[in-house]
């Protein structure tokens, strides 16, 4: 019997992973082989939590596997074009300790093949129905608003601060739109394999929603102890977590235009103090958001062998990220 979300992932992962392969392979289908090397090093150590929950979602809601596993294929994809697509963005030269593809294929290849997958994944859900088609595209779009957003500019920073432009509202946009959405889309297409209700569909939209939200801010706390644990920060640093820092303790802000500007780099006095207050703001926060997913499917979901380790999935997800 399964106990852990991160059992059902383990279980099932391998059959995900030759799927995706499998996939990925019809997507460049006469391109160089040096691609599909380079993707598959992106794709390679992932621990597929998207897809594994889509089909989890549908197992619980009597779906067939056979429906569920080409929508996860789909959202695993997805993932991995926003992974390409980011380490260029950010520069940065190592995905899960391997070359990210950019470094092997040059950035220009990269981003067109991050591009590809996105309009193949489209492709491959409206082939499958016209919901499908849709969930997919509006998240695609959405995911990549969010990117847009990221503020990762020191100096447009300073700007947008100095003239109150930057506020916590952001931070809010960022971890909805960067990783909210695709874990709802995820937890929607599952519903969708398994032919669920418009109302239990939307349901769990917002059930994904709030984990990939809990998700993000559980990504950006390991930022803030993580400078916790070194008493340093960087400008670069900084503008990666001005957002998460606004959103929690607003009293940062005139502290945070000299870290972005390089004028001191040690957190020490009340700027230590804030971080600190940040990162106890940010574990609640995550409790609220995860209490939050549960409490949207505790009417209208079956009771089966998978309905409680589903209500368990949001807590086992973050434990699972704290493991990584």
């Amino acid at each position: 019997m399964l106990i852990r979300f991160q059992d059902y992932c383990e279980r099932l992962k391998p059959t995900l992973e030759d799927a995706v392969r499998e996939q990925l392979s019809i997507f460049l289908g006469n391109t160089a082989t040096g691609d599909l090397a380079s993707l598959r090093e992106t794709l390679e150590g992932g621990k597929k939590i998207r897809g594994c929950l889509l089909c989890m979602i549908s197992d619980t809601l009597g779906g067939v596997f056979e429906s569920a596993i080409p929508r996860a294929v789909a959202v695993e994809l997805i993932h991995t074009a926003t992974l390409i697509h980011d380490d260029f963005v950010d520069q940065d030269t190592v995905r899960r300790n391997r070359p990210a593809t950019w470094t092997l294929e040059g950035a220009r290849r990269a981003v067109l093949l991050g591009d590809v997958i996105f309009a193949s994944a489209i492709k491959m859900m409206s082939d499958l129905s016209r919901e499908d088609g849709q969930v997919v595209s509006r998240a695609i779009a959405q995911v990549s608003l969010g990117a847009l957003h990221e503020p990762l500019d020191p100096l447009m920073l300073i700007t947008e601060i100095e003239s109150n432009k930057l506020d916590g509202k952001l931070y809010e946009k960022i971890i909805h739109l960067k990783t909210g959405i695709l874990f709802g889309a995820a937890c929607q297409l599952g519903a969708i394999a398994a032919k669920a209700n418009d109302k239990l569909m939307k349901k769990l939209l917002r059930f994904g929603l709030r984990i990939g939200e809990a998700y993000q801010i559980a990504d950006d706390l390991k930022e803030v102890k993580q400078r916790l644990l070194t008493l340093s920060i960087h400008s670069d640093q900084m503008a990666v977590l001005a957002p998460t820092l606004l959103y929690f303790v607003n009293e940062m802000r005139p502290h945070i235009i000299p870290i972005l500007k390089g004028k001191y780099v040690n957190l020490n006095g009340r700027v230590l103090e804030y971080f600190r207050v940040a990162g106890k703001l940010m574990e609640t926060e995550i409790e609220r958001r995860l209490r939050s997913a549960v409490s949207e499917i505790e009417e209208d979901f079956p009771n089966n062998e998978f309905s409680e380790l589903t209500r368990r999935v949001p807590w086992d997800l973050i434990r699972m990220f704290d493991e990584s």
